[in-house]
Order: structure tokens, then C-alpha cells, then sequence
């Protein structure tokens, strides 16, 4: 801010020099060590509100034969900050010394700034110590702030909060702005006297009435916060605002945090873009972070996924972990860049390595899966114990798995029992799921189905679709509670609605049969359609037995074979049965001996019996392959074992007239009582 007053037309030339050395300490009080360069630009104004050049302020010091100590400090200062000169640091040293050396206690002040800052001497902070000291027993306020300065960050003396917050307070009474500022942080947080947050709230409200931009965005932070005043939102965000118009970034930020988060103001997600934006150019590390997301979300912007990845790529160069970790993401996915595993396992290593717990998780699956890097299950159970060991409940869960399947450690029931009771119990759904198969299976504890039950009823409640799935079959099966039909049907609609393929055919088997609510053909062959439609091999089975039946549906065989077909590819063996009595039939498809007699083959090596069976009639009339009793014979053998009754009489036939075995009547009776007796 500037100090209007000092800024004045002088009379004389003696009248002009005074003022300038007015405008500059009565700004200096104002301004932070960084900002002294504004403090030249108002001596400039000055100057020029007195209708005179810059060159001509200098020259009329430069050439006065007899200099007072004022000389020499408006002197220095302009050597050191270049008005009316080439800038100067040496000689502008020489000329605040010959100040100092004249017992002004300005100069002391002045010589005291240059060996603290190295300003055109080797950099000395005792020496600056000394000369403040010096300066601030003859009462000159500046060097007041800076001896407290020195006290508080131990720089030239031993650190001493006390002697800083008395040293704060006495300047602060002469009314400089940024004593006053440090006093309100001493009393804030304790620092050389009590904490008192309405003494701080006190001075940083005088200051910010004065116009200070840095006191009013403390103050801002005081009503957001409820330091030393009411919790008041809208009072922040017009201190915001005012910080906001005179520069001040960290204030650009917050003000864009209030129009994203709707705080003391109407939600503008615009506007909270367009300070962002205005905070991230300012070098704004968290202002860039946040721009990245607006950019990547299409919060108050376009959506651009090249922007975002420009944004985070700054942020992440300046050391912010998040945007580390959504670059790496960028990299991992390809959004706003190409895909690059290797770039990826780079920023989560660099955040891992400064403790960023969801960095080690992530980096702990790069070394599972193989990602960017070779696979390495050791390092990556190691990541996950550091990462859970912070708290990180993906961790816990991942961790528990590496236990329940010994990857990179030796498999211990117990332990995974115990990460996953962790986790379950800080509300992971995945780890109740796994928790509640630990209770089902008596892995690492006592099976207990009661347990099992009240775990799915908790993710279930939590809107868990497979713990809603569970928690049906639990209803179903009586696990744990008393069977109730309804209870599951209920369950298993809440989860088919959501889109849970599974759940979409139990429903279906419960409209198929009526279980738990009324039979309905047609609203079974809707929800066998979509379990079918995501690939659902059972679904697509029974789908094809609609189809085949006219259940719920016209009768329509191309489309049963062509759903058996899928089935049957996946590997169902029922299907490939059914799909084989296609071919052999000519049902849906053309006839085809061959395909039947494969399809008949696979089924009846996963264990089909009617597979078995009509592969046994298969070698015995010679379709689809060449005629084998003795194979026909053994098929039969294996189908009536499994109680077959066809198999039973074909193999009694076998017997009686001796068809791929030798011709033993006895056993064709035999078999044929036993026929009588089904």
C-alpha cells in the first residue's frame, strides 16, 4: 500500500529532501523486506508530484558539497534502488555507513539492512544485529521490528521469543504496520507471550483498517477460521476481495476456493477459474493444482485434457504431491498425453519417497501388476505395509490379500484375518466382502455365519452390490439367518436394478420358478436377455432353453442355437450337450454328424451324462465318426454307473448280444432288473 500523505508538493529544496525521507519511513513500516522495491517506486512519485526528474533528485544530492545524514541516506537508497542512477550496491553501503557512523539512527537502520541482506558487503548478521540494536535504543521503530526480527528467527543473537514479542509490541505502538503483523502471529500462536487470538483478530483489524493487504487477508483468515471472532464466511470473502484487488495471490486463491466451495458467496465455478488462473501465474503452486482439476473436470472452463496436463506437469515441478500423483495418473491413462508406464512409476516413486501414502499404494501395484517395471511382489508387500501402516485402507485391503495368497511374504491366514478386520472396521466395503468369505470359509478364524451374515447386511446396507448378491444367498441358503425367499428376491432386485449381472439371473431364476415372489416367464426371459447381454454363461444358456421352450418368448431355435453356441464356447457343458443335439437334429442349424459328435466328445469329458450317453450312441451307429462298440460300450458303462436309465438298457443290449464286451447274459438280466426296479 502507499502512504498518500508523504506525497505532497514541497516548497523548497530542503523541504523536498525532507519529504522523500518522510515517504520512505512512513513505508517502510508498510512494506515486507521483499517488497522495498515499492517503497523506491512512491520515492519516484514523489519526486515526480514535484515536478522534478528522477536524475535531478540524484543529482541534487550527489553534488551537494556539505551532506547532512539525511543526504547520505536518500543518497544510499537511491544508489541502491537505481532513481536518478545506474544502481550501486557498494557505494550505496558507503553512503548509508557514513549515516550510521554519524550516530543517525536511520543510517544505523539502513547500515544494519545491508549486512543482514548483503546489500554491497559480505553478508553479516551479528554486525546487522549490532547496528539495529544501536538504532532501536535511540527509539527508530524500523530497527525496533527488525532487533525483534532477528530475536524471533535466531539470526546474529540467540533465538529469544520474549525479547521479539517485546520488541514487536514497542514498534508496533509507534504504529509499524508490519510489528503489527508479527505481534498478531506471536499472540496467534503463543510465540514469547500467551496465546490470545482476539489480540491478534485487534491488530490485524487495525492494519487491514489502514489498508495493509497482507493484515487484511489475515483478518480474512480469522473469520474464516473463528480466530479471535465469530466463524463468519461472508466477512472473509470481502476481505478476500479487497486483498484480492490489490495483488495480493494467496488472497486470489482463497477468494477462488470460496466461489468454488460456494463459502460466504453463490457457487461460481467461473470465477473461481478465472482466480486460479490469476493465482497460478502469480506462481501459486496449490492455485496450479487446482487449475489442472477445473481444466480436467471442465469446472467453469471448457473441458481440456492437454491444459490439465500442463497444469499438473507445473504444479508437480514444484514439489506438490497431488499433482505428482494425477500427473502420474495422466501418464498411466493417457489423458492430455501419451500413455507412459514408465513416467507414471517415476512421479509415484518421487512422492512415495517423500511419505505420500496413497503414492506407496499406487506404487505398490505398479510392482504387482508389472507396470513400467519389472514385476516384483517382495517390494510391492512392502509398499502396501508402509502405506497400511499410515492408515491407507486400499492398503490394509491389498496387504490382507498378500497374506491370504502369500505374494511377496509366506501366506499367513491369521494376519490377512486381522488387516482385513482393520479395514472392514474403518468401513472398506471390499475388505467387509473378503472379511465376511474369511467367516464363511474359516480362513484365519472359527467359521461363524452369523458373522458372515452381519457383515453383507453392513456393506449391503452401504449400498455394496455384491454384499446386496451375498446377502441374498445368505436369505436363500439360510447362512447365518432363517431362510426367507422373499428377503432374497428383494435383495436380488435392488442389485439386478444397479446392473449386477449375476444378480440379474438369480432374479431371473426366482421369476423362472416362482421363488420368493410369482412365477413370471416373461419378466425371467427380460432379465436372462441382460445377464446374457454381459456375458453371463449360465444367462445365455437358459436364455436358449426360453427360446427353445417358448418360455416368456415365441419359440424361435436359431436364436436357442445361436445362444447355446455362446454358452458352449464358454465352456458350459450342458450347452455343449444341447448344441450337439442341434447338430444331430438339425434343429436351428443344418445337420451336422460331425460338429455333433465333437460337441458330444467335450461334454461328455466334463462330466455330461447325457453327453456320455449319446457319445455312447455315437460309436455305436457310426455318427459323426467311425463305429466303435468297444468305445460305445464303455460310455454306456460310465453313463448307467451315474444312473443313466437309457445307458442302463443299451448296456444290458451290449451284454445280451455281445456289442463291444463279451455276450454274458447274466449281466443283461441283471441289468435289466435293475431297469424294472427304476
Amino acid at each position: 500500500m502507499s502512504s498518500t500523505s508523504s506525497i505532497e508538493n514541497a516548497t523548497s529544496s530542503f523541504e523536498w529532501l525532507e519529504g522523500a525521507l518522510i515517504v520512505i519511513k512512513e513505508n517502510l513500516a508498510i512494506f515486507s523486506a521483499s517488497e522495498y522495491s515499492k517503497v523506491a517506486d512512491l520515492v519516484k512519485k514523489y519526486v515526480e508530484c514535484n515536478q522534478k526528474k528522477p536524475e535531478d533528485f540524484f543529482n541534487c544530492l550527489n553534488n551537494k558539497s556539505s551532506k547532512r545524514s539525511i543526504d547520505y541516506i536518500l543518497l544510499g537508497f537511491s544508489l541502491e534502488h537505481g532513481i536518478g542512477t545506474i544502481p550501486n550496491l557498494k557505494r550505496a553501503f558507503l553512503e548509508f555507513r557514513k549515516a550510521a557512523n554519524a550516530d543517525n539512527s536511520f543510517g544505523q537502520f539502513f547500515l544494519g539492512r545491508c549486512y543482514y541482506n548483503g546489500i554491497g558487503t559480505k553478508q553479516d548478521r551479528e554486525k546487522a544485529f549490532e547496528l539495529y540494536l544501536k538504532a532501536a535504543e535511540a527509539g527508530d521503530s524500523d530497527a525496533e521490528y527488525s532487533l525483534a526480527v532477528c530475536y524471533d528467527n535466531g539470526e546474529g543473537t540467540m533465538k529469544n521469543s520474549e525479547k521479539a514479542f517485546e520488541l514487536y509490541s514497542k514498534a508496533a505502538e509507534a504504529g509499524h504496520t508490519m510489528a503489527q503483523l508479527n505481534l498478531a502471529l506471536c499472540y496467534l500462536y503463543g510465540r514469547g507471550t500467551t496465546k490470545n487470538s482476539e489480540k491478534a483478530f485487534q491488530l490485524y483489524s487495525k492494519a487491514a483498517e489502514a489498508g495493509h493487504t497482507t493484515a487484511q487477508f489475515n483478518l480474512a483468515l480469522c473469520h474464516a477460521n473463528g480466530k479471535g471472532t465469530t466463524k463468519n464466511s461472508e466477512k472473509a470473502f470481502q476481505l478476500y476481495s479487497k486483498a484480492t484487488e490489490a495483488g495480493h495471490t494467496l488472497a486470489q486463491y482463497n477468494l477462488a476456493v470460496c466461489y468454488d466451495n460456494g463459502e460466504g458467496t453463490t457457487k461460481n465455478s467461473e470465477k473461481a477459474f478465472q482466480l486460479y488462473l490469476k493465482a497460478a501465474e502469480a506462481g501459486h503452486t496449490t492455485a496450479q493444482y487446482n487449475l489442472a482439476n477445473c481444466y480436467l473436470n471442465g469446472e467453469g472452463t471448457t473441458k481440456n485434457s492437454e491444459k490439465a496436463f500442463e497444469r499438473f506437469s507445473k504444479a508437480a515441478e514444484a514439489g506438490h504431491t497431488k499433482a505428482q500423483l494425477n500427473l502420474a495418473a495422466c501418464y498411466l491413462n493417457g489423458e492430455g498425453t501419451k500413455k507412459n508406464s514408465e513416467k507414471a512409476f517415476q512421479l509415484y516413486s518421487k512422492a512415495a519417497k517423500a511419505g505420500n501414502t496413497t503414492a506407496q499404494y499406487n506404487l505398490a501395484l505398479f510392482y504387482r501388476n508389472g507396470w513400467g517395471i519389472r514385476k516384483n511382489l517382495e517390494k510391492a508387500f512392502e509398499l502396501f505395509s508402509k502405506a497400511a501402516g499410515a492408515g491407507d485402507l486400499n492398503a490394509q485391503f491389498n496387504l490382507a490379500a498378500c497374506y491370504q495368497n502369500g505374494e511377496g511374504t509366506t501366506k499367513n491366514s491369521e494376519k490377512a484375518f486381522e488387516l482385513y478386520s482393520k479395514a472392514a472396521k474403518a468401513g472398506d466395503l471390499k475388505a467387509q466382502l473378503n472379511l465376511a468369505a474369511c467367516y464363511a470359509n474359516g480362513e484365519g478364524t472359527t467359521k461363524n455365519s452369523e458373522k458372515v451374515f452381519e457383515l453383507y447386511s453392513k456393506a449391503a446396507k452401504a449400498g455394496d452390490l455384491n454384499a446386496q448378491f451375498n446377502l441374498a444367498l445368505c436369505y436363500v441358503n439360510g447362512i447365518g439367518t432363517t431362510k426367507n425367499l422373499a428377503k432374497a428376491f428383494e435383495l436380488f432386485s435392488k442389485a439386478a436394478e444397479a446392473g449386477h449381472t449375476i444378480a440379474q439371473y438369480n432374479l431371473a431364476v426366482c421369476y423362472a420358478s416362482g421363488r420368493g415372489t410369482t412365477k413370471n416367464s416373461e419378466k425371467a426371459f427380460e432379465l436372462y436377455s441382460k445377464a446374457a447381454e454381459a456375458g453371463h454363461t449360465l444367462a445365455q444358456h437358459d436364455l436358449a432353453l426360453c427360446y427353445l421352450d417358448g418360455e416368456g418368448t415365441t419359440k424361435n431355435s436359431e436364436k436357442a442355437f445361436e445362444l447355446f453356441s455362446k454358452a458352449a464356447e464358454a465352456g458350459h457343458k450342458t450347452a455343449q450337450f444341447n448344441l450337439a443335439a442341434f447338430y444331430a437334429n438339425g434343429e436351428g442349424t443344418t445337420k451336422n454328424l460331425e460338429k455333433a459328435f465333437e460337441l458330444f466328445s467335450k461334454a461328455a469329458g466334463a462330466g455330461d451324462v447325457n453327453a456320455q450317453y449319446y457319445l455312447a450312441n455315437c460309436y455305436a451307429n457310426g455318427e459323426g465318426t467311425t463305429k466303435n462298440l468297444e468305445k460305445a460300450f464303455k460310455l454306456y458303462s460310465k453313463a448307467a454307473e451315474a444312473g443313466h436309465t437309457l445307458a442302463l438298457h443299451d448296456l444290458a443290449l451290449c451284454y445280451l448280444y455281445g456289442r463291444g464286451t463279451t455276450k454274458n447274459e447274466k449281466k443283461a438280466f441283471e441289468m435289466d432288473g435293475k431297469l424294472r426296479k427304476i
